[in-house]
């Protein structure tokens, strides 16, 4: 479900990367995440948060012609809000057909729409930002 604003609201853990867009950042992103949501005790939704961090980091990667890119972690009672932000702010995410059942592209907007609890993009100051929220299975410990 698309939505303009996250639900996860401070205070809450945040962890923050700010890397190169490089070939191998998307790669980079998803284990960072990986890392912090196990490390934080949800490893019930790392897998699924590796998953659509690096589908958005591979969108900036593909069609924004930046030098860098900021990925936010933040770890709430009930829910983990992923932030990636780039210097693009006129480079909307644009939802594209998957060609082939084996194509490499088309399908980010449509995992999002699928497994995250929420998801949306907004503009911040010259930049722009991806999110999505992923719910804590209940009785998670952290």
């Amino acid at each position: 479900m698309m939505t303009t604003v996250p639900v996860v609201e401070p205070p809450g853990l945040c962890y923050r990367l700010v890397a190169p867009n490089l070939v191998g950042t998307p790669k980079l992103v998803r284990d960072h995440v990986a890392t912090v949501l196990r490390h934080s005790g949800c490893e019930d939704i790392a897998e699924t948060a590796r998953l659509l961090v690096s589908e958005t980091a591979t969108n900036v990667f593909l069609h924004a012609a930046v030098a860098r890119l900021t990925v936010a972690t933040t770890i709430g009672p009930e829910r983990v809000l992923i932030e990636v932000e780039d210097e693009s702010a006129r480079e909307q995410p644009e939802r594209r057909v998957a060609g082939e059942w084996d194509a490499e592209s088309g399908r980010g907007l449509a995992l999002l729409d699928a497994l995250a609890e929420a998801w949306g993009v907004r503009p911040v100051a010259q930049a722009k930002v991806v999110w999505f929220e992923l719910r804590l299975p209940q009785g998670t410990a952290r």
